[in-house]
């Protein structure tokens, strides 16, 4: 099965917390193994995480969380809007 890469971006996080069933990490690392643009966005998250998580490298400014929300909402709701009028999908 091949997948695409903006359904790898879907299971980043589950990949990263080792969350995806067994087959499915298999197909995610499958593609990982040979897009260097998905192992990029696999590597930045990851980054994102750790200096997030840290509490010593910095802290976050206040209303980050619900800007960040807010933000993953609409570019969510954007791909979506985009895939209900793209003809091919």
């Amino acid at each position: 099965m091949i997948i695409e890469c903006k359904h790898v971006w879907d299971y980043i996080s589950g990949y990263l917390d080792d969350s995806l069933p067994p087959e499915t990490r298999e197909i995610v690392q499958r593609h990982l193994d040979h897009c260097e643009i998905c192992s990029a966005v696999l590597d930045s998250t990851h980054n994102i995480i750790i200096l997030t998580g840290d509490d010593r490298v910095f802290e976050l400014p206040a209303g980050f969380s619900e800007r960040l929300h807010a933000r993953l909402a609409r570019e969510i709701a954007d791909v979506s809007h985009e895939q209900r009028n793209d003809p091919a999908s």
